[in-house]
């Protein structure tokens, strides 16, 4: 056994079905008496029935929540915040719910309770993220982890078969990378293999049967692992890649990391052998690249970028922006490969079977 750092911070964690009707009592555990719910348009009668369930502790409702946190969305909603009095936030939503209330957290220090509807996972986790300029800066702090999270896999019953797909698949991009961070351990190696069996059991049977109460709650179950070991460790090519297509190119969240993550996996296939070993047995499969292509397929989930909005003419600038900063990742990361991974993942081609099989 090599030795290992583990840092478990404390995130109060309320899971099972019917769990929404606590909102209140967290609220007043946590001694929050006018609290911001936070939504996206589409989720506005579910931000108001939050607000409902916290009758006197609710101050208002924002529901103008978007897709990698734009700047004027963020300081539209510090605004509102400050103009309310409010005391902390209630995001109820997925990732960019979520996404919000850290950027409301990062600059006025409001506590949250994060009510995830989608397995992005972010909820457990103390990274923020902003778009800027068509660049999407993330970074850490404590102080925007969400205090309590509630997870009631009822709230996930209406998400949209393609939605749960792509949102479960953003989650296993985690796991996948952090099997290979440079600073994994055993425990975050455990959650990680858990999470993504539970995802690849429950998924298909989602897509069978959305109301199907057993397998959203294993997903729910998985959601919480993925994001616990994506706040253990540290990111690799993959999620840098996915931040830059998203964040420059405005490409939907959940599906780019769809699509770019067998392809990912794929880069890193010979750099991290024990990891590939472990993702391949999560999933049930002779390759980790290849099983999670098929996965996605088998879902109906998207597989090619050209598919989800991105234009053939911006591969090169997408390759070039993703290798100008360095980070860690097991295979180096250099241009000429990068863009054929960008290539392949643009035409959603199978990743082949690894030179020694």
């Amino acid at each position: 056994m090599r030795p290992f750092l583990h840092d478990q911070p404390a995130t109060r964690t309320l899971f099972g079905e019917g769990r929404l009707a606590e909102l209140p009592n967290e609220a007043d555990r946590l001694g929050l008496k006018r609290l911001l719910v936070l939504s996206t348009p589409e989720q506005t009668a579910l931000g108001g029935e939050a607000l409902r369930l916290l009758g006197p502790r609710g101050a208002g409702l924002f529901t103008k929540a978007r897709m990698h946190v734009p700047i004027e969305t963020a300081e539209a909603a510090r605004a509102e915040a400050r103009r309310l009095d409010a005391d902390g936030t209630v995001a109820i939503g997925g990732g960019t719910t979520t996404g919000l209330a850290k950027a409301i957290a990062l600059s006025l220090d409001l506590p949250s309770i994060a009510i995830p509807t989608t397995y992005a996972g972010s909820e457990m986790t103390s990274i923020w993220g902003l778009s800027e300029g068509g660049i999407k800066k993330t970074g850490r702090a404590e102080k925007v982890r969400p205090r309590t999270a509630i997870y009631d896999p009822t709230l996930t019953y209406g998400m949209p078969a393609r939605l749960s797909a792509t949102s479960g698949m953003n989650a296993l991009a985690h796991c996948v990378e952090s099997l290979y961070a440079e600073d994994t351990n055993p425990i975050v190696r455990i959650f990680a293999a858990e999470s993504i069996r539970a995802f690849a059991r429950s998924l298909p049977l989602i897509l069978k049967e959305p109301r199907n109460a057993e397998a959203r709650s294993d997903a729910h179950y998985a959601t919480w692992l993925a994001g616990t070991v994506l706040d253990r460790t540290t990111m690799g090519l993959h999620h840098k890649l996915c931040h830059t297509l998203g964040g420059s190119f405005d490409l939907p969240h959940a599906e780019v990391h769809t699509v770019i993550l067998p392809h990912a996996t794929a880069y890193n296939r010979a750099a991290a052998p024990e990891a590939m070993r472990a993702i391949a047995q999560a999933l049930g499969a002779e390759d980790a690249a290849q099983g999670l292509y098929d996965l996605a397929k088998s879902l109906d989930a998207p597989l090619a970028l050209k598919d989800i909005g991105m234009k053939e003419e911006n591969l090169d600038a997408a390759a070039r922006l993703a290798t100008q900063s360095p980070y860690a990742n097991p295979r180096p990361v250099e241009l000429a490969p990068l863009r054929q991974l960008l290539d392949d993942s643009y035409y959603g081609r199978r990743p082949e079977r690894p030179a020694a099989a």
